[in-house]
């Protein structure tokens, strides 16, 4: 997952006691990467996860934490990671002294679970987002997804969904197997009254997961943050599914091994490139590098990102609700804000061009 921006960043201050004259780090480094600490504990952890908020201001106040995530390559400082390799290796933390204990003592082995892992998280719940898109396009599907992880994403037709008006469940439904995942969807949502109809998967990642390995099935469970118990249960209901008949997720980069894959595509049905925050990962060139090559190609281009991934799509939404959503967008057009994790959606776009998305 991406650190969601903010249009106010917390200040964060740390006593000249904790910054010795001969810190090989510059203040000013220091002072980012605290401030993306505290920005991420009051943007996404706040109402959210209360241990991840308060470790994460304890880091944003800790120079000494903050040295170790400033000798880490910067595409490694990120919250999620940090947080996520403190807790698989030694748990939650009790107390920011214990945190502060933790790397101090073992600095060796966080560094290698970092360096060695990425924030790969696997929300399947996403799904309840993308449905509104998926189910107004003509079917049946072939869906490609970008960054898939564990590919738990390219089984929209595998779950059930409750949008409070509406609710929608696989033939059959296993009450005790399927994820029943929950949407606040606003009254303009086009919510499907079926479920897509997927003739044709397969994902891309540069590293990716096997849902039949424990090791890597533990770091997705460890992704989900302290206090989500029930997206946690929901997680592994979605991992068994996947379990049964594991979709196919080819090792790979967007901008050399995408067209391939989608070259493998069935031409009969509707070309689906999707991803969810992903792209924030990447450096703005190629993230325009890879939008040019989505509107040329075949496929039905859909993007839930944070905002400012693509911010001149952005400026032509209305203003969000709140901080820390993401735009749903398709083809380049926005038409909803959406919770991180696809506990809510909210509709502004107008009607999709179903013809125009039709197989040649």
């Amino acid at each position: 997952m991406v650190e969601l921006p903010s249009t106010a960043t917390p200040t964060v201050s740390r006593t000249s006691s904790d910054c010795p004259a001969d810190m090989p780090t510059s203040i000013s480094e220091l002072d980012r990467i605290a401030d993306r600490y505290a920005t991420f504990a009051a943007v996404e952890a706040r109402g959210s996860s209360e241990a991840y908020e308060k470790l994460a201001r304890a880091v944003a106040s800790s120079t000494e934490v903050l040295e170790f995530l400033a000798s880490l390559p910067a595409e490694k400082r990120q919250p999620n990671l940090f947080l996520a390799a403190i807790r698989h290796l030694f748990g939650v933390p009790e107390s920011a002294g214990r945190l502060v204990e933790i790397v101090r003592r073992e600095p060796a082995a966080i560094r290698e679970l970092m360096l060695s892992r990425t924030t790969q998280t696997n929300e399947p719940a996403r799904c309840a987002v993308l449905l509104p898109l998926l189910g107004r396009l003509p079917q049946p599907l072939a869906l490609v997804e970008v960054g898939a992880s564990a590919g738990l994403c390219l089984l929209p037709d595998r779950y059930a969904y409750d949008y409070g008006a509406a609710k929608l469940t696989p033939p059959p439904m296993d009450a005790g197997a399927t994820p029943m995942f929950e949407c606040r969807a606003g009254g303009a949502t086009p919510v499907p009254s079926v479920l897509p109809k997927v003739a044709w998967r397969a994902g891309l990642d540069l590293h990716p997961i096997d849902v039949n390995a424990r090791t890597e099935t533990a770091w997705l469970e460890t992704l989900v943050w302290p206090g989500q118990e029930k997206r946690l249960a929901r997680l592994r209901a979605a991992i068994r599914i996947a379990q049964a008949e594991p979709p196919r997720v080819v090792k790979g980069n967007l901008l050399t091994d995408l067209a391939p894959l989608i070259a493998e595509a069935p031409e009969d049905v509707t070309l689906v490139v999707f991803h969810t925050a992903v792209l924030g990962y990447m450096a703005k060139a190629d993230r325009e590098q890879f939008a040019q090559d989505m509107r040329r190609s075949r496929a039905v281009w859909i993007s839930n990102e944070v905002p400012d991934v693509f911010p001149e799509i952005a400026r032509a939404a209305p203003p969000p609700a709140r901080l820390g959503l993401f735009l749903l967008t398709i083809d380049g057009d926005a038409v909803a804000w959406t919770a991180p994790h696809g506990e809510s959606i909210d509709w502004f776009g107008g009607q999709i061009n179903q013809a125009s998305a039709a197989p040649a």
